[in-house]
């Protein structure tokens, strides 16, 4: 009887639980082992979305576990399997932060301890209506699991609860906890630099990489030195040893010098590899266009990186150019740690500068990444629109 489940989930909580949770620690750490030998980016996809939270989280609803010690433990599994299948050392703060959601700036591989009292509460509210139906002629206790596991949630964030149909919903419990978090994380930061890639790292479609799928014919997989170096980045951790640039520049631990380094071989790469897929999305969206039109240049003759064949807008053909720039170089780092994108959108309205004197019938959309993923808002809605041709 001690071991005893309905429907998956144990009916007492010390032996059943006990064995359920192990079993579980037992299964993850089983498929971390295996995750070593694929592509990284394949298991990062498969431990976000699948052997995580994912197979816990009807046990955390059906069943009171918070600060079940097991809980921690299957955490420090992932935190573990995330830093040995992506090559990188994932501290303390950094490990908060990849529990967090994606759009919040994290990896999406949530803490099981995190989400448990969450979880549980909703759960058991969402379902007190059809309970005190079933069991209308029973003389019921008071529950005490819920109690408890209120305490606990209360004691730990200090803030009120969520009311009325709020509480049947775990994100109304979760977002609290995130929000926690994510002080946390900002707590930490001492630096400009650091405020600037967790804005940047949170910013609209900056995140869209880690959904989507690896597919390779799609051009949509990462190798896996992309995946370590974009993790690194995102979490801030190091991804090389301090050293001399051959520009003459030092380098420190967290690698970002190369992303603006002068001499570096990518910055062309990258930007003739951003013009290029804009090219090929329009066409593919069956928007006739043409790269570097000859005859349509700017009063130092240089020339637009690409323009529409018919008209786009108002009778006006368009006419793009694109930039990247680094978002923590020096003269960008204060707009970037002041709010999401604002390195992109002082390029952008740099580039609309340069391109102010092309005919009038002629319209002009700068289009600026920034290395963290942030894209300008203009630029973003030119992409947006040939998507949804």
């Amino acid at each position: 009887m001690e071991e005893a489940t309905l429907l998956g989930a144990p009916i007492l909580a010390k032996k059943g639980m006990d064995t359920l949770l192990e079993k579980r620690c037992s299964e993850l750490q089983r498929a971390l082992d295996r995750l070593e030998f694929i592509s990284k980016h394949d298991a990062l996809l498969i431990l976000k979305s699948a052997i995580s939270a994912p197979k816990l989280i009807y046990t955390l609803r059906s069943s009171a576990c918070t600060d079940h010690p097991a809980l921690d433990s299957f955490d420090s599994l992932l935190r573990n399997g995330l830093s040995k299948i992506i090559n990188i050392q994932v501290d303390d703060i950094a490990w908060i932060q990849a529990s967090l959601p994606v759009r919040d700036g994290g990896l999406g591989i949530r803490s099981v301890a995190s989400l448990a009292p969450s979880a549980f509460l909703a759960s058991a509210a969402a379902t007190l209506g059809l309970q005190t139906a079933i069991l209308r002629n029973c003389n019921l206790p008071e529950d005490l699991t819920m109690q408890a596991t209120m305490a606990i949630w209360s004691s730990k964030y200090n803030q009120p609860a969520p009311v009325e149909n709020l509480t049947q919903s775990q994100k109304s419990w979760d977002i609290i906890s995130i929000q926690a978090d994510k002080n946390t994380v900002t707590a930490s930061f001492t630096d400009p630099q650091n405020n600037a890639r967790i804005a940047a790292v949170s910013a609209p479609h900056a995140s869209d990489w880690l959904s989507a799928m690896p597919i390779t014919a799609c051009g949509l997989r990462l190798d896996d030195e992309a995946i370590r170096i974009a993790v690194a980045l995102r979490l801030g951790v190091p991804i090389c040893e301090p050293h001399l640039c051959h520009c003459g520049s030092q380098v420190n631990a967290m690698g970002t010098h190369g992303l603006s380094c002068k001499k570096g071989t990518g910055r062309m790469s990258r930007h003739q590899l951003i013009n290029d897929i804009t090219f090929r999305a329009a066409t593919k969206a069956g928007v006739p266009v043409i790269k570097e039109p000859a005859g349509l240049s700017r009063t130092d003759g240089k020339r637009p990186d690409g323009v529409t064949l018919f008209p786009w807008r108002e009778g006006r053909s368009l006419a793009w150019d694109v930039t990247v720039i680094d978002t923590f170089a020096a003269s960008y780092l204060t707009a970037s740690a002041d709010h999401a994108g604002g390195a992109a959108e002082i390029a952008a309205k740099r580039k609309t500068i340069k391109y102010s004197s092309l005919p009038t019938n002629y319209e002009f959309c700068p289009i600026a990444f920034e290395t963290m993923g942030p894209i300008n808002e203009e630029g973003c809605d030119f992409i947006s629109a040939i998507g949804a041709a």
